[in-house]
């Protein structure tokens, strides 16, 4: 059975562990202590025993599942960062689209416009010539 203390979080923890498999007394002298602050104090690794090869094969593996767990947030907080560049872009390219429709049904509306216009100006000369047609013919009679 591994047994376990905790430790209060305030207090700093020195943890140091053999890679070759080999239960190791001394840990060495410059063993940093393997922090884990992204994990709640109740995930944390706790420090194995030193003369129990079973006790530190659960700590090595707890470690690498907490390295394993930094990584995956990391990767969660790029994904999400990506998520909201795409959103931005998403939602400019719907604002691009909407302007681009309005603009599409203000150009049909002017082009309308411009079509009603031009018909207009047609008849108005079309008019203008016939009255100057009937002025002359009014001029020459009189």
């Amino acid at each position: 059975m591994i047994r376990a203390a905790r430790v209060p979080a305030d207090r700093p923890v020195r943890i140091a562990f053999s890679l070759d498999g080999a239960p190791d007394d001394t840990p060495p002298e410059d063993a940093a202590p393997l922090a884990f602050p992204e994990l709640d104090q109740q995930l944390q690794p706790l420090p194995p025993r030193q003369d129990s090869l079973e006790s530190m094969q659960v700590f090595r593996q707890h470690c690498q599942i907490a390295e394993e767990y930094h990584e995956v947030r990391k990767e969660i907080a790029l994904l999400e960062e990506r998520k909201k560049e795409l959103m931005a872009k998403l939602a400019q390219a719907e604002k691009e689209k909407v302007d681009a429709a309005q603009l599409a049904r203000e150009f049909e509306a002017l082009t309308e416009e411009n079509r009603a216009l031009k018909l207009a100006q047609s008849q108005c000369v079309e008019q203008l010539e016939k009255l100057r047609v009937q002025y002359q013919k009014r001029q020459g009679s009189s």
